[in-house]
């Protein structure tokens, strides 16, 4: 779900009137947060078309950085896999992630010659962990369950926002990644608090907040970039996804290689795994 960087030089002999008429060329428009959010769907492939998704599936590969990095929660991805154990190491793995309407996802990582899965049905969860040796299913912990409960649906939190209960507001205009991008205030049904920052040319999500990480004893900032959008059955899909945790240097990638729209889910892939 991301889009390349793209490196910008910045050229030191312009003019300062040239350098002024191109930045009063690039402000972004003053637009309300309703219009925003509407810009938002009509570039991600129309309010209709996501409404016809019922299940996704996604498939690439994720970063699994050393024992001495944190792992990071993606909301609305899959979580990082578990750290290698060689302290330095930054390895792939090659992972599964399928999603059905009602906050229902199973995902699956390669580790190692096993298979970790994981799986919520939009109730509960459980997990099944042979890298760190355990081979019983266990459930969720409380705090898994309330970031599972919190989780956008397949379509994300803009999409029939108001029916869900979501208030939008526009909380400013921001650089991302050297781009104007448009800062809203999403106050969940829950009063959940979170941000997203839709881009003011092309009005994708170019990043989300994420739930803070708690790291010696304090919680730090969650960043999560998404870039190289690329389009599927018309749905505009970012294929590269960079979370940064506030003070940690090294970063997590999931690149994904293929989604698959609508692909037919069985209601027992989210069932508890046996």
């Amino acid at each position: 779900m991301s889009r390349a960087t793209f490196l910008t030089c910045i050229l030191l002999a312009l003019t300062g009137s040239l350098a002024l008429t191109q930045q009063a060329a690039s402000a972004p428009a003053q637009l309300s947060a309703a219009e925003i959010v509407d810009k938002n769907i009509a570039a991600r492939g129309g309010l209709q078309k996501w409404r016809g998704v019922q299940t996704l599936s996604w498939s690439g590969k994720m970063d699994a950085g050393g024992n001495n990095q944190p792992t990071l929660k993606v909301p609305g991805m899959p979580p990082p896999p578990p750290p290698s154990k060689e302290p330095a190491a930054q390895v792939q793995l090659p992972f599964v992630f399928e999603m059905k309407r009602g906050r229902k996802s199973r995902l699956e990582i390669e580790f190692k010659g096993e298979t970790a899965v994981q799986v919520y049905d939009g109730t509960h969860g459980w997990k099944l962990r042979p890298f760190l040796n355990r081979h019983e299913v266990e459930p969720y912990t409380a705090d898994e369950l309330k970031l599972a409960r919190n989780q956008a649906d397949l379509d994300g939190h803009l999409v029939d926002y108001a029916a869900r209960g979501t208030k939008v507001e526009l909380a400013g205009v921001e650089k991302v990644e050297g781009k104007d991008a448009y800062k809203l205030k999403l106050t969940l049904k829950d009063k959940q608090v979170l941000h997203e920052w839709i881009d003011a040319q092309s009005f994708l999500e170019v990043k989300v907040e994420g739930a803070p990480r708690k790291l010696d004893g304090k919680p730090h900032a969650v960043s999560i970039f998404l870039r190289d959008y690329k389009a599927v059955n018309g749905l505009m899909i970012p294929h590269l996804l960079e979370t940064n945790v506030q003070g940690v240097q090294r970063t997590e990638k999931i690149q994904i290689e293929k989604v698959v729209v609508n692909p037919r889910l069985d209601e027992s892939r989210f069932a508890k795994p046996t």
